[in-house]
């Protein structure tokens, strides 16, 4: 017998939480596969990465049903059943798949909207996961299932930046920013500092003596949090009190239209970066995320047999 798809986990799991407790990931998984019913023959299958597929399956299961809002996730891998997960089980008790999570972006009471992962051109994917053995080459289904680890990798980044504390966040910043090759070609001698004068949270010396530097303001804020233009304006004020052209303002939470306008028409060089393009920096650039696996991707060598 085949082994149970991550997406058949998802039913078994809210049945598993229909108590109302707050559990760990792990019996949560253990729950759901016992309901399953799964063989010792399935529960022994290991993935290229190691990990027990069972495992890595419920987990992806976890990860999209606190996506849409169908678990809350009330600490670090603890979660709890929402009234949107009792009423998705309700609606689907013979099984949930990701139409019926994507559905919810229509529900006025889910608590995240459900966004398609993004294909590797940044475009939302246009397929569930049963329509990609037909649409996709294998080639382009890697892709797509690396843009999906991506996706679910940014969401436990932003989970884990909201999990620390101010200090941490601004620091991580600011390694990201010397990540990205702000700083000048001596990158390791950069001089950053901490600092809660005049609402500035760090700085990024452009060269060795200091001439040209970038301005940084971190705020760790909910999700559903909206900065507003005050919080633009006082940056902006922060900048001219410092004689400096241009910041960055980062944020863990979305910036309003208003704010957005804002920034654009100020002489200032101010640069927004909400919690979804942080995170995707993150990754690109290699900070508070490791390689865990590399696929070789081989073609026949045509030179060789010519």
């Amino acid at each position: 017998m085949a082994a149970p798809t991550w997406d058949q986990y998802m039913a078994p799991t809210l049945r598993a939480s229909l108590d109302g407790e707050i559990r760990r990931n792990r019996d949560l998984v253990q729950a759901a596969s016992d309901l399953l019913g799964l063989s010792e023959e399935q529960r022994a299958i290991v993935i290229p990465s190691g990990q027990n597929q069972w495992v890595n399956r419920g987990n992806w299961s976890l990860s999209y049903l606190t996506r849409v809002g169908a678990l809350e996730r009330t600490s670090r891998a603890h979660y709890r059943i929402t009234d949107v997960g009792r009423k998705l089980l309700a609606d689907h008790p013979d099984g949930i798949t990701e139409k019926h999570l994507r559905a919810l972006s229509g529900d006025p009471n889910a608590p995240h909207t459900w966004k398609a992962f993004p294909s590797p051109s940044g475009e939302p994917a246009a397929v569930v996961p049963s329509e990609i053995e037909t649409v996709l080459d294998p080639r382009e289904q890697i892709e797509e299932g690396i843009a999906r680890i991506k996706a679910d990798v940014a969401d436990q980044l932003l989970n884990r930046l909201l999990d620390q504390d101010w200090a941490f966040f601004e620091k991580a910043v600011l390694d990201l920013l010397i990540g990205m090759g702000y700083g000048g070609v001596e990158g390791s001698a950069l001089h950053t500092r901490l600092s809660k004068d005049g609402g500035i949270d760090g700085v990024i010396d452009q060269d060795a003596l200091g001439l040209s530097r970038i301005y940084v303001q971190a705020k760790r804020y909910a999700r559903d949090n909206i900065v507003g233009r005050p919080a633009i304006q006082g940056f902006v004020g922060a900048l001219a009190g410092n004689q400096a052209s241009q910041g960055v303002f980062i944020t863990t939470s979305r910036y309003s239209a208003d704010a957005i306008a804002y920034a654009d028409s100020v002489p200032t060089r101010v640069v927004l970066i909400d919690g979804d393009r942080l995170t995707r920096l993150m990754i690109r650039f290699g900070v508070g995320v490791q390689v865990k696996q590399t696929l070789h991707v081989v073609e026949v060598d045509e030179d060789f047999f010519e």
